[in-house]
């Protein structure tokens, strides 16, 4: 499994045009760190933009890669991915649009306006959602041929969905911090805006489920990138089958991450202060993805065997 770089221009147009114009906002909202004083929620004002322009240039490169994998043209995941260029659009403009007037995008009530606006943000993240949902679907019956890449794809994908539906406590009743014009949080424990962890900011004083929600998402890289490793390094030493169940065992653990990183912030325990409860899970998810993986290893099959077979 590889990538040629030549060749990246030519996958999917709107989502390949989405990066594009996200790198432009990366370093402009870069250049309004640097020199817009602006403070919002214990941040620059600028911070928040490009962050969610980073995070989507890494979303559409990937997405646009993985749907370059599949054997045929797949119209409807092509058209899915539009719709996701399409929502990821008018999130953008809606939170850069709240930076110029010097305000909140998330969670902001403080006029039927901005009430407003954020209801139709989180309509668009429902669509969005969706249509990421359907490229999945897609993905899994197209079979990409390549079976390490395949279970990449398909691990990488439904782990990105866990890591947007773990978002949604954000949102839920018991998330109000009781502030008037505030309707959610992603602290726990601690209002918004506290000490936090250089620019990410999550909190260090209480829970934060913006962790759990980021680490879910980056599944989309994060298995891609393991199974190129596993090909790279290993691929003259384990066959296709070992590092496909490799995959399976690196996915498995990293969605119970996702999800403890979650309990551990609805808990309203910062990333950094785990207590033994917290450690004795984390202690738990090790010795079994190590028991699991060693397992798989001695199991294997050497390539070179395989093909005498």
């Amino acid at each position: 499994m590889t990538i040629d770089l030549r060749r990246a221009a030519q996958w999917h147009r709107p989502l390949m045009l989405l990066v594009a114009a996200m790198v432009a906002l990366a370093v402009v909202a870069l250049v309004g760190i640097v020199v817009d004083s602006r403070v919002l929620t214990g941040s620059p004002i600028w911070l928040k933009p490009f962050k969610f322009a980073v995070s989507f240039v890494l979303y559409g490169t990937t997405l646009a890669w993985m749907l370059s994998l599949l054997p045929r043209r797949a119209r409807v995941a092509e058209w899915a991915a539009t719709v996701i260029v399409a929502m990821a659009a008018i999130e953008m403009v809606w939170i850069v649009g709240q930076v110029i007037r010097g305000t909140t995008s998330h969670f902001n009530d403080t006029t039927p306006f901005n009430a407003a606006l954020f209801s139709m943000m989180g309509a668009a993240i429902m669509v969005l959602f969706a249509a990421h949902f359907v490229v999945g679907i897609v993905v899994l019956i197209r079979r990409i041929p390549d079976k390490v890449a395949a279970y990449a794809v398909g691990w990488g994908l439904g782990l990105s969905l866990l890591g947007m539906l773990v978002a949604v406590p954000m949102v839920l009743p018991a998330q109000d911090p009781g502030i008037e014009g505030i309707s959610g949080a992603h602290s726990v424990g601690v209002p918004d805006g506290g000490a936090g962890l250089p620019l990410v900011g999550w909190s260090t004083t209480g829970g934060d489920l913006r962790i759990g929600h980021f680490v879910g998402l980056h599944a989309l890289q994060a298995l891609p990138i393991l199974a190129i490793l596993l090909t790279r390094f290993l691929g003259t030493r384990l066959d296709e089958h070992t590092r496909a169940r490799l995959l399976v065992v690196a996915g498995g653990a990293y969605g119970v991450l996702t999800l403890l990183l979650t309990w551990q912030a609805l808990r309203g325990q910062a990333l950094l202060r785990p207590d033994a409860v917290t450690l004795a899970a984390v202690a738990a998810l090790v010795v079994a993805t190590a028991t699991a993986a060693a397992t798989v290893l001695a199991r294997r099959t050497r390539p070179e065997l395989a093909l005498a077979a």
